[in-house]
């Protein structure tokens, strides 16, 4: 492996476990909820859940209305600004906390997500509210789930 590539997988390393401690640290600040880990790296937690039999999954198609929070709770785009999303779990090109925190969800319910910055914009940020490598709070309500 070239130096390169190992300098920057020490890197890599060290952006995620610093992030971890921020999420770690919103998830203390926030009395509210309660919050799981996930086997993929991020916290959430579930609010007005309807139902616990049947999540979405791969191939369902979905109907999500999501709001983007730093992690201080102070908004960054409501659920105005960013519309109602329309997608195939798994199978369609969507940011990868929409894709993931739906599998969380039942339709009906409404998730807190605390993800990690390679979950939403990355090391380039949006180039506008949301800057580089930057954790996020996702709110994201699943209004209707069709299984296939």
């Amino acid at each position: 492996m070239s130096v390169f590539l190992k300098n920057s997988a020490i890197r890599n390393k060290s952006r995620v476990e610093s992030e971890q401690v921020l999420i770690n640290k919103a998830r203390k600040l926030d009395t509210k909820n309660t919050y799981k880990d996930s086997n993929l790296g991020f916290l959430f937690s579930v609010k007005d859940q309807k139902s616990k039999s049947v999540f979405a999954k791969r191939g369902d198609f979905v109907e999500v209305k999501y709001k983007i929070e730093d992690l201080n709770q102070n908004l960054l785009y409501g659920e105005d600004d960013l519309q109602t999303v329309k997608f195939i779990v798994d199978k369609e090109e969507i940011i990868p906390a929409l894709r993931e925190g739906v599998k969380f969800l039942s339709e009906g319910d409404t998730g807190i997500f605390l993800f990690p910055s390679h979950f939403c914009y990355g090391y380039q940020g949006d180039s506008e509210k949301i800057g580089p490598n930057q954790p996020l709070r996702f709110i994201i309500k699943l209004v209707s789930l069709s299984n296939n």
